[in-house]
């Protein structure tokens, strides 16, 4: 079933164009939005593509204003798609209290089970089945695809490439949720979306799951990288990198982990390293 897509607005930026565009989501059975940046290198090229999961509170006009990520895109030949980072309206669900890091802008990039949260909040299936649909169908891309993300969105990355084998060349993240299990926001949005069943939580947390991948498995050979800012607020309690590099390095998976001094947890980070993120990215596509 073809999607029609309706244009909010469209800029022009370096060779290409910054668009977003709203379409009605069947996965998520309400209006969602997202943006998409697109070189016009040579008329009519097929070019590859790197998703952009954003984090807690954001949408896709946080990343599109202020990482300074289109310039680097339209030099290397990449097309970037940045989602909104839940379903929104007036009919969906979100947290009774209004709090920040559940519900509406807190998808959490999971499969929702739990009622009210299961009607909307199916970001997993949007980000990896019906919006790559959507791209390949209406955009000149390829079908080589990697993935990135910040915070939740870098939780959401690396979910989506380790339940996908194959599917991206390459993953990469900032400030990733490594354990959302052993954290409270993980464990809020996990038992409001999944339920109090916490062995279903396993299936949703990178840490848990490289634990037990079996050999062989493509995320193994899968290009990772991940920044992490060393003077980050929520550094200890909500991000815990050391249990995503003492997960890999127990596996025997090759993860590029850098820390960065002085670096907090805003896009200024973000903006800092998101160069090197993409041509990490690039090399793969």
């Amino acid at each position: 079933m073809s999607t029609t897509l309706h244009r909010i607005s469209s800029q022009r930026m370096f060779s290409g164009n910054h668009q977003r565009f709203s379409h009605y989501s069947q996965v998520n059975q309400c209006d969602m939005t997202f943006a998409v940046y697109h070189p016009e290198l040579a008329t009519g090229q097929h070019l590859p593509v790197l998703y952009w999961l954003s984090g807690l509170t954001c949408n896709d006009e946080n990343f599109s204003t202020k990482a300074g990520a289109q310039r680097i895109a339209d030099e290397l030949g990449l097309v970037l798609v940045m989602p909104d980072t839940s379903p929104r309206g007036d009919d969906v669900a979100d947290d009774p209290d209004g709090a920040y890091d559940f519900g509406l802008g807190a998808g959490f990039y999971v499969n929702a089970t739990q009622t009210p949260y299961a009607k909307n909040y199916q970001m997993f299936d949007y980000v990896t089945k019906e919006l790559p649909a959507i791209i390949e169908d209406n955009f000149n891309v390829t079908d080589k695809k990697s993935i990135s993300g910040h915070s939740m969105g870098g939780h959401g990355a690396i979910i989506c490439a380790l339940k996908n084998p194959g599917m991206y060349q390459s993953v990469s993240a900032f400030a990733p949720i490594t354990n959302p299990t052993q954290c409270p926001w993980g464990q809020k949005a996990f038992t409001g979306y999944l339920g109090a069943d916490t062995d279903t939580w396993f299936e949703w947390d990178s840490c848990e799951m490289i634990k037990v991948l079996e050999a062989g498995d493509p995320f193994f050979t899968l290009p990772l990288k991940v920044t992490q800012g060393l003077a980050d607020n929520f550094l200890e309690q909500q991000l815990k990198p050391e249990a995503l590099t003492e997960a890999c390095q127990r596996r025997g998976k090759e993860l590029d982990y850098q820390g960065a001094a002085g670096f907090d947890h805003s896009y200024f980070f973000i903006a800092t390293f998101i160069e090197e993120h993409l041509r990490f990215h690039r090399k793969y596509l």
